[in-house]
């Protein structure tokens, strides 16, 4: 029985080392060597215009008199100062057809007069900016050579998993073609990007790697290496990889129209809270609330303030972030089915979306109201005014803007814990609008009446909006 448990326990172990040994590879260079050719560095130049300023004063008759007035004399210009200079930058970047189209991060040749791409092999070509995109940090550029070029291929960075392993390949502080290697240590990461879908990673990324590849094992690019978490501005295992399944949308687009060209819903959403659920009477907080609809796609089908957003195309929203995500890799004109929750129940509406560049373009014009007397009042811990002339004036508001401004606030009260602001106008209260104190009144003891535990609040802020749900306790 004995020799039984020493053969399992062999066995177990052997398993445990073969396991061991496939998930962690005992070197990196057959990979480094199957990508390197694709992998190049980026060098730019720009004209940067000469400080202006006064000459070094000099006391007369000094020593140094005679020096300052050539050193001056040789750098001006006419008497206009020195003359304008040129400053390098350096960058990664990889090849991703034989026809020489390459990839980078819009940073590494933003504002660039020359971008100059250096091969592996040491051989350097001129490069043209074909497109970039500056809400997910992508440029595109070409190279003409009669060669064919090696490239490497796109992965799905959806299946990556926290803990793979991957590679980065790149240009870091000028030490050019330089390799390190990681895992995976986390997915989904955002930044500061309406778009950002970025894997974490622990491989050493430094300045001059930013546009270079990550790779998996199998030497498919699943991210374009773009920042760094630091204090010191060196590594410290944590940087950040745009996604490839973000990517490959955007270069195609690029590649294709010199521009991007994402879908727009045209709502304005924000996630549902769970005090925002229950005011809602929602079982969970799943969705995107919509807080404002303008002239465009969704209003024309329908769509109102106080919908939540339940589906986008067949595809469940979770919040808005997957909304936003969702529209922005949708067809422009496309028609598609949006499931909302409305009074209580579901619709499902069709949209046609439009084009989001083209509406972000676009700008509303505004008008000055006439003066008249505001109604006032203390609810709730809050100091309300009817919306007036003078009031809609002072805060930006169009002539028809109406509701009610918060004037004064009990640092103490609900409104306050729930970040509410001095200038804020409350114009829906239980999605119903608001134009005086009486309706706000109302709306409150209808809330009351029907066993609400909050009131939910359509409230404006420098023009943005956004329900907030107040405790009536």
């Amino acid at each position: 029985m004995q020799g039984l448990w020493l053969t399992i326990l062999a066995s177990a172990l052997l398993l445990a080392q073969a396991m061991t040994a496939t998930a962690r590879p005992d070197s990196f260079a057959d990979l480094a060597d199957q990508v390197s050719d694709a992998v190049v560095n980026i060098t730019t130049s720009t004209t940067v215009a000469a400080r202006g300023g006064p000459a070094p004063v000099v006391p007369e008759g000094s020593p140094f008199e005679d020096f300052f007035r050539e050193f001056n004399d040789r750098n001006s210009q006419g008497g206009q100062g020195q003359a304008p200079r040129r400053s390098q930058a350096l960058g990664s970047g990889f090849v991703i057809s034989e026809d020489g189209f390459i990839v980078t991060n819009n940073h590494v040749i933003e504002g660039a007069d020359e971008i100059l791409i250096e091969f592996f092999s040491g051989k350097e070509l001129p490069a043209t900016l074909v497109g970039t995109d500056p809400n997910t940090d992508i440029a595109v550029l070409k190279v003409e050579t009669e060669e064919v070029l090696t490239f490497v291929p796109f992965g799905d960075s959806d299946i990556m998993r926290v803990g793979d392993w991957v590679m980065a390949m790149g240009n870091p502080l000028g030490q050019g073609f330089s390799v390190s290697a990681g895992i995976v240590s986390a997915r989904n990461r955002e930044l500061s990007g309406t778009y950002d879908d970025y894997l974490q990673t622990d491989a050493a990324i430094n300045r001059g790697n930013s546009g270079g590849p990550l790779f998996n094992m199998n030497g498919e690019v699943i991210g374009v290496n773009t920042a760094i978490l630091s204090p010191n501005g060196g590594s410290i295992g944590i940087g950040f990889s745009m996604a490839s399944n973000v990517v490959t949308r955007v270069v195609d687009q690029l590649r294709e129209f010199g521009e991007t060209r994402r879908g727009w819903l045209g709502v304005r959403i924000q996630d549902v809270g769970e005090d925002v659920a229950e005011a809602l009477g929602l079982e969970n907080t799943a969705g995107a609330l919509v807080t404002d609809v303008p002239e465009g796609p969704s209003a024309e089908a329908g769509i109102q303030q106080g919908d939540v957003i339940l589906s986008f195309d067949g595809v469940d929203v979770e919040d808005t972030r997957g909304l936003v995500r969702e529209v922005g890799n949708a067809e422009v004109g496309k028609a598609v089915r949006v499931l909302v929750f409305r009074d209580g129940g579901t619709q499902t509406l069709l949209v046609t979306l439009g084009r989001r560049e083209t509406a972000e373009a676009g700008s509303e014009p505004m008008e000055k109201p006439a003066t008249e007397e505001p109604q006032t009042a203390d609810i709730l811990g809050m100091s309300l005014s009817a919306l007036s002339g003078d009031l809609r004036e002072q805060l930006g508001l169009p002539a028809n803007a109406e509701g009610l401004v918060l004037m004064g606030l009990d640092a103490e009260g609900p409104a306050a814990a729930k970040g509410l602001q001095i200038g804020d106008v409350i114009t829906e209260a239980g999605q119903q609008q608001v134009r005086s104190i009486a309706d706000f009144e109302g709306r409150i003891e209808a809330a009351k009446e029907a066993g609400r535990k909050s009131l939910l609040m359509l409230v404006r802020r420098g023009g943005d909006p956004r329900f907030v749900a107040l405790p009536l306790n």
